[in-house]
């Protein structure tokens, strides 16, 4: 006679012989600091209750290659401890551990509902109803690129975008390293065109914003799968130029994608601006302006928040522990056009991305002449790349900071005078490198 089968909800350390008819949801592969892999999953019965499965490296040969995403199967014998994941992907306060006399057997089993998503609700998360150790899954349309790290020494790759639901609600979202990557092979691919819609599974939530985790995470970028396909047929019906409002999608140019939602305005104009207003203007730098911070500061090698010590280790508010603080760029420019004139501030990758050198770089080689301090109230002579250039500048004015944001590729933009400049590259909004060049008329603004 067979052991009758249990329910996830029931599952608890007072026995291991437990057997379960489940649906693998998912499973994922993580590798610790010392290079050590195991597997983890999620599996879900007929009921929809879900658990966490952990199966150690020394049973990982065994279980690699016989675990299938969506597989339905029976499970057998397993250890039972409180749920301790330092992430949980889902309620259940119990994980389940593979021992050495675990069995699985692959059966099909129709009465366990199909693979899904459990998306958090955006509001949910910009209220701040979720738990700190939770992930989550979340759906929404690219509205916005807000910035782009390119990979560059002491740099991961990381694209940061809005996305927006059905109701409206916007968040931010960070993809870190081979996520942004494959953002970007995306979005960059001329083939693609129209709204973008993104599913990422495991994202960590955190003050409002959502980013991948470091293993288990999936992107899934418009594809043919129920979910986003879904979302995609609940879409306003609007024309493509409406679209622009739901998506920043290729089929603009990276010079249409730099004035998207920005007011295009004579510097005259911003400099009278009194509320904060993302805004496109013209101008030439001039000098720096020397504060009593200099060109540079210490900052965290996965964000560009200030360490608080430049020569201690620390764990920043990202979650990143740092090492070695690593100095980033802040340049202060005073610039104009005609009378008038405004000071911008240029922040780490729009200085990377002119100067063509990490600000360590710049440092480095400029130690020699400083008798070997980094003293950042010493202006290298390599800064002067940023001087007497006529550029296009995407910015925010915020009280009394200001933070330029370049255009992408080295494209002519007409103005409404008929006067062309040259716009330099950035790094930081570094969006197509593949698409053609093209002219767009800016009018003033009324």
């Amino acid at each position: 006679m067979s052991r009758k089968v249990d329910s996830v909800k029931d599952i608890n350390d007072s026995k291991e012989t437990w057997r379960l008819t489940v649906r693998i949801m998912d499973v994922w592969s993580v590798v610790n600091n010392k290079g050590i892999e195991h597997l983890e999953m999620i599996v879900m019965d007929s009921l929809g209750d879900r658990i966490q499965v952990l199966i150690r490296h020394d049973h990982l040969l065994k279980w690699k290659e016989v675990i299938k995403e969506n597989m339905t199967c029976i499970i057998n014998n397993g250890s039972v401890y409180n749920n301790d994941f330092q992430w949980k992907v889902c309620d259940h306060s119990k994980k389940i551990v593979f021992l050495g006399g675990t069995t699985m057997k692959a059966i099909e089993l129709q009465n366990i509902p199909p693979k899904g998503y459990f998306f958090k609700d955006f509001g949910e998360i910009l209220q701040g109803k979720c738990k700190t150790d939770r992930l989550e899954d979340i759906i929404g349309a690219v509205s916005e690129i807000n910035h782009i790290q390119s990979n560059t020494p002491g740099k991961k790759v990381v694209v940061s975008v809005v996305l927006k639901d059905l109701k409206g609600n916007c968040i931010n979202c960070n993809l870190w390293e081979i996520y942004g990557s494959k953002f970007l092979a995306y979005y960059n691919d001329p083939k693609n065109n129209g709204v973008i819609v993104i599913l990422l599974t495991h994202a960590m939530v955190k003050d409002g914003q959502v980013s991948n985790a470091w293993s288990g995470s999936k992107l899934l970028i418009n594809e043919d799968i129920p979910e986003i396909q879904d979302f995609m047929s609940k879409l306003p019906t609007q024309s493509a130029k409406s679209l622009s409002n739901w998506s920043g999608g290729s089929q603009y140019s990276p010079v249409e994608r730099f004035v998207h939602n920005a007011k295009c305005m004579s510097l005259s104009q911003f400099c009278k601006i009194k509320h904060e207003t993302l805004c496109v203007t013209v101008a030439t730098t001039l000098k720096f302006a020397v504060s009593k911070y200099g060109w540079f500061y210490y900052a965290c090698t996965r964000c560009s928040s200030k360490a608080p010590n430049p020569e201690k280790a620390y764990e920043c508010s990202c979650g990143q522990k740092v090492e070695q603080p690593i100095p980033r760029y802040k340049i202060e420019i005073y610039v104009s056009n005609g009378k008038s004139k405004y000071r911008f501030v240029f922040w780490d990758s729009e200085c990377a991305a002119i100067l063509g050198m990490t600000a360590e770089l710049c440092i480095t080689l400029w130690w020699r002449y400083i008798n070997g301090e980094d003293d950042p109230m010493v202006y290298p002579d390599e800064l002067e790349m940023l001087l007497n250039k006529k550029m296009a500048f995407r910015v925010k004015n915020q009280s009394k900071t200001e933070y330029a944001k370049l255009v992408p590729n080295k494209e002519n933009l007409e103005t409404s005078a008929g006067e062309e400049v040259d716009f330099e590259a950035s790094g930081a909004t570094q969006l197509s490198g593949t698409k053609p060049s093209k002219k767009v008329k800016i009018e003033p603004s009324s």
